[in-house]
């Protein structure tokens, strides 16, 4: 059984994640670190350096300031831990990269099985479409709780686009500061906050006379809740089959068993 700390318990997704590990037999919440929690199911401590709880993997769903503290107690303690807080600074980012080699950190900006078969999707697009003269605009929509603006996933789907051609686009997110023509080598970003929309992200491929748009549209937060408790057993697992011995995992959770099968897999030739 994976026994999992719970970081930001208190949170709408950390209640969410233990809500579904407790109906999951094969793993369960030994622990929850957060400032303002409580719980009757299992100790709960204010920060990362209290936490007096032997675990197998971290759960990270809390906000970008609490994450420094959480990564220094998952390299002192040697734990695998799933991040899946957005709105890491370039600092941040680094932070991960160097807790990574000490030991396995995986980090995405969403979890959902859907959204990582997006990530393909539009990169395949992409390719067949940019050098065509199609622009690229992103539009993200979220509740109106939400912090951070734009959201990982919709920089995450720039950074998946931009990295299979080559990095030659900039992203642009207020174009209401300068009156110029769009350039060819650039993504719009734009965000929306509204209501308790649970998360849309729309790709839009411009073109001359047509129009063709990606969408994946979250009806429930607990999509992202069941990859992250899957991510979490498979690193639980991955680590206590290597005792002794570091870890560092820097990836995006794969799309479906399945997905090989239902787009082919990008080579150095398609790119």
């Amino acid at each position: 059984m994976t026994k999992i700390i719970m970081h930001g318990c208190s949170g709408k997704m950390g209640k969410v994640v233990c809500s579904l590990v407790k109906e999951d037999p094969n793993c369960v919440i030994a622990a929850g670190i957060d400032p303002k929690g409580d719980s009757d199911d299992f100790p709960v401590f204010r920060t990362p350096a209290e936490c007096t709880v032997d675990a197998d993997v971290i759960i990270d769903f809390s906000t970008a300031s609490a994450i420094p503290a959480l990564l220094d107690y998952a390299v002192n303690k040697k734990i695998p831990v799933v991040l899946c807080t957005t709105g890491f600074s370039d600092e941040l980012n680094e932070q991960v990269k160097k807790a990574s080699e000490k030991t396995a950190v995986l980090k995405s900006a969403n979890m959902s099985v859907g959204v990582n078969l997006l990530f393909s999707l539009v990169q395949k697009a992409a390719l067949a479409l940019a050098d065509s003269g199609f622009d690229m605009e992103i539009v993200e929509k979220h509740h109106n709780q939400k912090i951070d603006a734009p959201s990982g996933t919709a920089l995450a789907i720039a950074d998946a686009i931009n990295e299979v051609m080559g990095n030659k686009y900039d992203y642009v997110y207020d174009r209401s500061q300068k009156r110029e023509k769009r350039s060819q080598n650039e993504i719009g970003i734009h965000a929306v906050r509204g209501g308790n929309i649970v998360g849309e992200h729309e790709v839009m491929f411009a073109g001359k006379d047509e129009i063709i748009e990606i969408n994946h549209r979250a009806m429930s937060k607990e999509i992202f809740a069941v990859g992250a408790v899957k991510a979490a057993t498979d690193a639980g697992a991955a680590a206590a089959s290597r005792v002794g011995e570091l870890v560092s995992v820097h990836v995006i959770p794969r799309p479906h068993e399945e997905i090989e099968y239902i787009l082919p897999t990008l080579t150095t030739s398609d790119r």
